[in-house]
């Protein structure tokens, strides 16, 4: 922690004004309260990290407010102060959730090492949170993508990764844009810090701005205790909003505040607290569009869009597939206790390596645990895949005739370069030669497109060479 709030409460001005400013010198952030009915309403504000408190005073005294300060849900740890040093004192002081007790008169030394010990301790528990939230986001290894596409993505998740900047990630759903997330986190000088993952779409929106900012107890309806929020959880680390599109307007408005004045308020609180947040954000909807229509502020799209990545689909990344195929088998059968080697037909291979994964990783994932579930012996074939796969691929145009690939027939691979080619040819064709509107007519990147032109080139020179 970079530093620590303390109140010091005491119905006695001397005891309370020379500790406070004793802690004042030693760097702390201080403020006091002369009784425990004012500290609550000061702990209330939710920033308050250590309250040093008497426990005799006369409106509420110390253990009744460290019960209320518990029930409400504060983060704060309480050192308690006593003059009659009983242990049975000691003792309930303890049990209604104080972390430490002194005997009165306190000694400057002694409160500043108890000081020390509940911020060690702070660190620490900090610390465990965002090496859980690692280990939850973390495989147990990484495929190394070797396509262009992907290559590119790698370099620029290492450029990005070690600044400051804000970052959104596009790209169909399925296509690992949270995982790209992790990565950015995980390779920042924030790694050791909570990486706190948010989807936007799947939070009611009339609960939204209390799970993203917080709030404080009882400022609407079944908030009966405060709630620190998402972005003060993610405080020096990265919080992740998935979905951003569906952010409604209202929020967007607090968004772009949070992110201009590096501030948030808590509903029902009237002071602004700092966040110490880095923001990743992501989508799978055309936010351009969405301001076009004004659903999606411009504003924070370009506060948003500062570093922009795009994930691609499988599809424009194909010769990543066959191995990643391998891949997430291997994974998939870890997962499931599969013992022995796991393979798969030549010929159903061929069928994975050639679909277009409308679903991306995602549903490669799903098919593979499917496939895993029927397969005989550890082997996966043809009639191991789902019909969307297995079924026969149909063309048509007015120039040829219909062209039908056998899913599991021979020499299916020349079959689908041969369709491939065909498609391409007729779609450079009907865009008179423009190969990037053809790509974009396809749904595949130009890099992409040209890749497959000089396969089918080299193909056909080793074809004529062999005649």
């Amino acid at each position: 922690m970079k530093f620590m709030k303390v109140i010091v409460i005491d119905d006695e001005p001397a005891i309370r004004q020379i500790l406070a400013a004793n802690l004042a010198k030693a760097g702390y952030d201080v403020v006091q309260a002369q009784g425990g009915q004012e500290a609550y309403g000061l702990l209330a504000k939710g920033d308050i990290h250590v309250a040093i408190c008497d426990i005799r005073m006369p409106d509420i005294d110390g253990i009744e407010l460290v019960r209320r300060a518990q029930a409400a849900g504060f983060d704060t740890n309480f050192i308690m102060m006593t003059a009659f040093g009983s242990m049975d004192t000691a003792i309930e002081a303890i049990k209604a959730g104080a972390s430490d007790y002194m005997v009165k008169p306190v000694r400057k030394e002694e409160v500043l090492h108890r000081l020390v010990k509940i911020q060690d301790m702070r660190g620490l528990r900090a610390e465990n949170r965002a090496l859980r939230n690692m280990v939850k986001g973390l495989r147990e290894d990484t495929f190394p993508f070797t396509s262009p596409e992907m290559r590119e993505l790698a370099r620029l998740v290492s450029r990005v990764a070690p600044t400051e900047s804000t970052v959104l990630i596009t790209g169909e759903s399925g296509t690992g844009k949270g995982l790209l997330a992790r990565q950015i986190h995980q390779q920042s000088p924030r790694a050791k810090a909570p990486f706190v993952p948010v989807n936007c779409g799947a939070l009611p929106e009339n609960l939204i701005e209390s799970e993203l900012f917080g709030h404080l107890k009882g400022a609407f309806t079944g908030a009966d205790r405060l709630r620190k929020g998402l972005f003060l959880e993610a405080d020096t680390g990265t919080i992740f909003l998935d979905e951003i599109g569906e952010l409604p307007l209202g929020l967007q408005v607090k968004l772009l505040h949070v992110i201009e004045d590096k501030t948030i308020r808590a509903v029902g609180s009237e002071q602004a607290r700092r966040a110490d947040v880095r923001i990743v954000a992501a989508t799978n909807r055309d936010l351009p569009k969405m301001v076009a229509d004004g659903t999606f502020r411009e504003d924070l799209y370009f506060r948003l869009s500062v570093f922009h990545i795009h994930s691609p689909p499988l599809r424009e990344r194909q010769q990543d597939i066959p191995g990643f195929v391998r891949f997430l088998l291997k994974r998939a059968a870890a997962r499931m206790g599969e013992v022995g080697e796991v393979s798969i037909d030549p010929k159903a291979e061929q069928l994975l390596a050639a679909y277009r994964w409308p679903g991306n990783v995602r549903e490669m994932e799903n098919v593979l645990d499917r496939a895993l579930i029927m397969a005989d012996e550890g082997l996966i074939t043809c009639e191991d895949l789902p019909s969307q796969i297995t079924k026969q691929l149909v063309t048509e145009s007015a120039d040829a005739p219909a062209v039908v690939i056998e899913p599991c027939g021979d020499c299916l691979r020349d079959q689908v370069r041969q369709y491939e080619h065909r498609l391409i040819c007729k779609a450079i064709e009907d865009a008179n030669g423009d190969r990037r509107v053809a790509a974009q007519k396809l749904g595949v990147g130009l890099s992409s497109l040209y890749r497959k032109l000089e396969e089918f080139e080299s193909i056909q020179m080793q074809q004529n060479m062999s005649q």
